[in-house]
């Protein structure tokens, strides 16, 4: 062999040797440098694929699963099944191949899905073998009990139902009607795409979550904020002592007079004017109390908070800071633009019933692995203080007479101590609407130590005159159910 072929064999040994150095920079390139934005292209299928490639993890009621997957034999194959959809709804949410994750389903979606890798003992080798791990699951707090009486109260009725555990802020019932299916979304196909167009032309919107996402002005329900707020002021020192009340009343500032429904509200004690909902009394106590301390109570007990997620979010509840004397008695007996969640109302009836602290809800108990392994709990949950102690003892006083001889007796049960408040709320031009009934309440088994369930309810097409004790009428026999589920009676 001469020189000059060893020295081209060796260029050339030498120029394939470039060739597959390059290679290997490439594709460390692409592989480690570029990964991202290859795995974040719209055009790659590979983690759809992979995402419904696996059952997903069960959202577990009372210990048994209320989802479930079912191979479609497609390429996205495993699709989202739902138990007693329509019941509970308002707090899967809907896991569809088509249209996304909303709720739980959207909240937990990385537990649910596997990609959380919390899910996985070796983290790292996950991260080197890309390997995807099982689903997990989701433990809620839900009493399935307390779930299906407040779906059976409102039946056909529109409206919603929260309920809550006053010492814990743990969520025992969510219910928001006219409900739907979630699994009717599941799927790609022109079934799941019916289904998503007759859902969202429905007028009663029922993928609406009335219990969280929804704001009503909650009527007489919110005299039990602007009660606490006059005795935690001072401006009521004495339940049973008069309170210099008009009727009717002269809104400050205007030529506009408040008036009752019924009578015996000229100068009520604040004791008879909460146990027959005086408008007159407690407009005038808000004006009495001002701004800054309405304002203030208000907000302790969660109006205006922005950022309440359990885990997904809330809309806020609202009480204006901004108000003359005339927006503020209007305001004060949860009228004029005083807005609220169910779930609000149902914290302000467990401050009440927990001496005044008001607890964060929360929906999910822990989250686990497949093989049931603790990944997350709740932990425990912040305290904010919405009134005195010594407050919550005569609030606590005053929603038991609301019960026991008031406008809302239809929420008594025997064998329990229940504190409550009904409420109309008038709305549409004129206030020409069919008012909304309200009932906020909280229960106490005879052999328990404190109050074991806190309740908001809310019809919307109650069947109502205009009168207070409609919400006695229409909501309090749902919110009755509830307490005696989450009791045992």
């Amino acid at each position: 062999m001469t020189d000059s072929m060893t020295r081209h064999i060796r260029l050339a040994a030498a120029f394939c040797t470039l060739l597959l150095l390059a290679l290997l920079v490439n594709a460390t390139r692409v592989q480690v440098f570029q990964s991202r934005s290859y795995d974040d292209n719209i055009a790659n299928r590979r983690h759809t694929i992979a995402r419904y490639g696996q059952p997903r993890g069960a959202i577990l009621v009372g210990g048994k699963p209320v989802t479930g997957s079912r191979d479609s034999g497609e390429q996205l194959r495993y699709e989202r099944t739902y138990r007693d959809g329509p019941l509970y709804a308002p707090v899967t949410g809907f896991a569809s191949q088509e249209y996304g994750t909303t709720l739980l389903e959207h909240a937990e979606d990385d537990i649910l899905s596997g990609t959380d890798p919390m899910l996985s003992p070796f983290p790292l080798w996950n991260d080197l073998t890309r390997a995807q791990n099982p689903g997990g699951n989701v433990v809620t707090t839900l009493d399935p009990a307390a779930q299906q009486a407040a779906y059976d109260g409102l039946g056909t009725r529109t409206g919603a139902v929260a309920a809550i555990e006053p010492s814990t802020g743990r969520v025992l019932a969510l219910v928001s009607t006219p409900s739907y299916d979630p699994g009717s979304l599941s799927g790609n196909g022109l079934t799941a795409n019916r289904s998503w167009d007759r859902l969202n032309a429905d007028p009663n919107k029922p993928m609406l979550n009335r219990a969280v996402r929804q704001t009503y002005p909650p009527g007489s329900t919110f005299k039990v904020v602007t009660a606490a707020a006059a005795l935690d002021a001072g401006v009521v020192t004495d339940l049973n002592a008069a309170t210099k009340s008009p009727d009717p009343y002269p809104l400050p500032g205007t030529s506009t007079t408040l008036t009752n429904e019924g009578d015996g509200c000229v100068d009520a004690p604040l004791r008879s004017a909460f146990e027959w909902s005086c408008n007159t009394v407690f407009a005038k106590l808000g004006v009495d109390v001002g701004v800054r301390d309405m304002s203030g109570t208000a907000e302790a007990f969660g109006f205006n908070d922005t950022g309440v997620r359990i885990p997904f979010s809330v809309s806020p509840s609202t009480f204006d800071t901004t108000l003359d004397k005339a927006q503020l008695a209007l305001s004060s007996i949860g009228q004029y633009n005083t807005r609220a969640t169910p779930l609000q109302m149902a914290m302000v009836a467990a401050a009440v019933a927990n001496g005044g602290q008001v607890r964060e809800p929360y929906l999910v108990e822990r989250t686990t692995r497949r093989g049931g392994e603790t990944v997350s709990t709740s932990g425990s949950r912040p305290v904010r203080q919405a009134m005195h102690p010594a407050t919550a003892v005569q609030m606590k006083e005053l929603m038991e007479d609301v019960v026991t001889e008031g406008t809302g007796t239809n929420a008594a049960i025997p064998g329990a101590t229940v504190g409550g408040k009904t409420g109309t709320a008038q709305h549409g031009i004129g206030n020409s609407g069919t008012p909304y009934a309200w009932f906020v309440s909280w229960a106490q088994g005879e052999r328990d130590l404190e109050p074991k369930v806190a309740v908001a309810v809310v019809v919307e097409d109650a069947s109502a005159d205009r009168s207070d004790i409609s919400g006695g009428g229409d909501a309090a026999p749902i919110a009755k159910a509830v307490m005696e589920a989450v009791l045992g009676l």
